[in-house]
């Protein structure tokens, strides 16, 4: 972490009750602190799950703390609460009949086909939701857009660090989600700093663990990242180990600034918020196998192979 951004996370760590960085164990030093500054640097809001359970956010429409420490399908409920305050307003045109149809589409419609529902889910978010419905005894047909890739600002940037969910009779804690329109959109793990044998491949192994245990969570995933210290991969839902890779550059320049991490480039070279939509948009594609999906994020003009950048042409 670069020294600026280094001070900033102190700060923000000091003025945190004492009873909050006692159970989060937070320290200027801790990988989750990093994550939270480095989003807060590019604008999205960063909420530990403290914030969420306290009721501090609650005007927000936030998660409380009932649905954070409760089912999934309970989240899912709130979540589509969340997103349809934003659909409302990226499409003001549609009606209230055809957003409430999308969003079930979208939250409740679901296989037991992991990579179909992610698959079905990546097309609603690039290619918006059509709906269908009844009025004065004639079908309407409109389109629902998840996301406003033409204005920004349109659309509800949220990480939550740490984040607890169950589903079934397992509970698991996350290290953080980004959340787009309500949207669990990536997920990020991250080992523990004090722990010496922590390792990438650990906490691909994590990944693996919770895709089985929290099936409807990563059924709308676009991004897994994993992180040790200060190295990050970065892969989709059916990366294999050899997939993950570091991501080197930041607006397709040839070297990160001087002490940037591999944490800090791929956060900037991955969740801006521009780039992040871009990426969604025309760089993940779907492969049909005979008897698999394959899920692939285009290496081209958005480098993740080592230098140098001609290297990063595929």
């Amino acid at each position: 972490m670069n020294l600026g951004l280094s001070r900033i996370a102190t700060v923000k760590a000091s003025r945190l009750p004492k009873r909050l960085r006692r159970h989060f164990d937070i320290k200027p030093s801790c990988v989750g602190l990093d994550l939270l500054t480095a989003f807060e640097v590019i604008g999205y809001t960063v909420l530990l799950e403290s914030d969420i359970s306290i009721g501090r956010h609650k005007a927000q429409r936030c998660l409380d703390a009932e649905v954070v420490l409760g089912d999934w399908a309970e989240a899912s409920a709130l979540l589509s609460d969340r997103l349809y305050n934003v659909l409302k307003q990226i499409n003001p045109t549609v009606s209230t009949v055809a957003i409430e149809t999308a969003i079930s589409k979208v939250i409740f419609t679901q296989s037991s086909n992991l990579f179909e529902n992610n698959r079905l889910f990546h097309q609603h978010l690039t290619q918006g939701v059509d709906v269908a419905y009844q009025e004065n005894h004639q079908t309407v047909h409109q389109k629902v857009w998840l996301i406003d890739a033409s204005n920004l600002l349109n659309n509800d940037w949220l990480v939550i660090h740490p984040l607890t969910l169950i589903e079934g009779s397992s509970t698991h804690c996350l290290n953080a989600l980004v959340f787009i329109n309500g949207l669990p959109l990536a997920v990020i793990i991250c080992s523990d700093p004090q722990d010496k044998n922590a390792t990438l491949k650990k906490g691909y192994q994590q990944l693996q663990f919770y895709k089985q245990q929290i099936p409807t969570l990563f059924s709308y995933n676009a991004f897994l990242i994993i992180a040790n210290r200060n190295q990050a991969r970065v892969g989709t839902l059916t990366s294999e180990w050899e997939e993950f890779l570091p991501w080197r550059t930041i607006d397709n320049e040839d070297f990160p600034h001087q002490g940037e991490t591999e944490l800090e480039v791929l956060i900037q070279g991955i969740f801006d918020k521009r780039r992040f939509l871009e990426l969604i948009n025309h760089f993940i594609v779907f492969e049909n196998n005979p008897a698999s999906i394959s899920k692939q994020l285009l290496r081209h003009r958005f480098c993740t192979t080592p230098y140098p950048k001609t290297s990063c042409h595929s």
